[in-house]
């Protein structure tokens, strides 16, 4: 024996397989290559949906609650205090003041005198008028008589008809005469009258425009001397509205209003006259709502500047929310994107969002009344109490929860 024949490797050999036996070990490889693969698949889609949520943001919603109260509209503006009645007082005829018998906050009476011009110019020209009268009306009597005369002697045929006629003439002209020196006196005897200037009312003189001594000139208009108020407890502010206010004040509506001499208190009153004429300032229209004001305590003066609440229209014990909501869109900024809107039976309405149980939720409104800060709500599935949406913040958080979707 040789010694390679010595050598023999000790290997234990399996029997061969047969072709059906390597078919099914292939097919159970490929099996289990499969399900390997879905299960990576699975974890891979599993760690991108954790991904995804640990990574987004987390949303916070600012809410205020829905309550129920009053809504006021109001308009704003600026006037005068004024007198209800304030008469001006004149002169008629020009002259120099002589005496003054009246100045401010004196409480004059119907006729009294609060003035007196110089009365010697005018009372010269009376007695020159009525001298021209006292003669010419001497004239007349004596041609009256002859005339009465002469007609006589005409019945008796001593005298000639054309005599009587023509005295007859003499007569008529006599009494054109008298009665224009009759006229003339008179106005003489009026401008002597107009020389005391008089209050033409009871009340309160408020204003003085004028000096003793100082010469007045009625020439082409007549001067302001004084005013005079008729009743001081009665006052109204005369305000400046704008045309685009001017609509929705009515006679009959409330108004506050505050006037700097006394910036605390608060004074009442009413809508008495919106007047159709308009005041145009430097292109600006403006129309004169007058406010009537109780004056008993004489605490308002002529001339105060009021800062005026015309309030147009009121709604009370209503439901109400915030005007942000109004004007909150999820998934944008709030206040930029109003609302959609939709007819709802011919009434206009909106959408509000509300947070329930940690949901933004959905609902229809129809929205009434509104004051810049609260509107009415006179039409949807509201409560006080309720949370609505005004605003949302976005904040980052690696491992937050995601908050639920909205729902419609």
């Amino acid at each position: 024996m040789t010694e390679e024949a010595e050598v023999k490797p000790l290997v234990r050999q399996s029997p061969p397989l047969s072709d059906k036996g390597l078919v099914r070990k292939q097919r159970l490889g490929r099996g289990g290559w499969i399900a390997l693969s879905l299960a990576v698949l699975l974890v891979a889609a599993i760690g991108a949906v954790w991904w995804y949520n640990s990574g987004t943001e987390k949303i916070h919603y600012t809410t205020l609650p829905v309550t129920r109260g009053n809504i006021t509209r109001a308009v704003t503006a600026t006037g005068t205090v004024n007198p209800v009645l304030t008469i001006i007082v004149g002169s008629y005829v020009s002259g120099i003041i002589q005496e003054l018998f009246c100045d401010y906050n004196t409480l004059v009476k119907a006729g009294q005198i609060c003035a007196k011009i110089d009365p010697r110019p005018y009372k010269a020209v009376l007695d020159q008028y009525s001298g021209q009268l006292a003669r010419d009306q001497a004239v007349l009597d004596k041609d009256r008589l002859n005339l009465m005369r002469y007609q006589g002697l005409v019945k008796q045929n001593s005298m000639a008809r054309q005599q009587a006629e023509d005295q007859l003439y003499v007569v008529r002209q006599g009494e054109g005469t008298v009665k224009l020196d009759g006229g003339l006196a008179a106005g003489a005897a009026l401008n002597l009258a107009y020389t005391d200037i008089v209050s033409p009312v009871e009340g309160i003189v408020v204003s003085r425009n004028v000096t003793q001594g100082q010469t007045v000139a009625s020439s082409f208009q007549t001067p302001t001397l004084f005013l005079i108020a008729t009743d001081l407890t009665k006052m109204q502010v005369d305000t400046n509205t704008s045309e685009s206010d001017i609509g929705s004040i009515k006679e009959g509506n409330s108004a506050t209003f505050t006037v700097d001499a006394y910036p605390g208190q608060i004074f009442n009153g009413k809508v008495s006259q919106v007047r159709q004429s308009p005041q145009t300032v430097q292109n600006v229209v403006t129309f004169d709502a007058v406010v009537s004001v109780d004056n008993k305590d004489l605490t308002l003066r002529p001339g105060m500047t009021a800062s005026t609440r015309i309030i147009s229209d009121q709604r009370e014990d209503v439901i109400r929310v915030p005007n942000q909501a109004l004007r909150f869109v999820p998934g944008g900024p709030s206040g930029t994107t109003p609302p959609p809107s939709a007819k709802t039976s011919g009434i206009e309405s909106t959408h509000l969002w509300l947070l329930r149980d940690g949901i933004p939720t959905q609902i229809d409104i129809v929205p009434g009344l509104d004051d810049d800060n609260f509107t009415e709500i006179t039409k949807g599935d509201l409560k006080p109490g309720d949370a609505v949406i005004v605003g949302e913040e976005h904040s980052s958080s690696s491992r937050s929860q995601r908050l639920p979707l909205p729902r419609f």
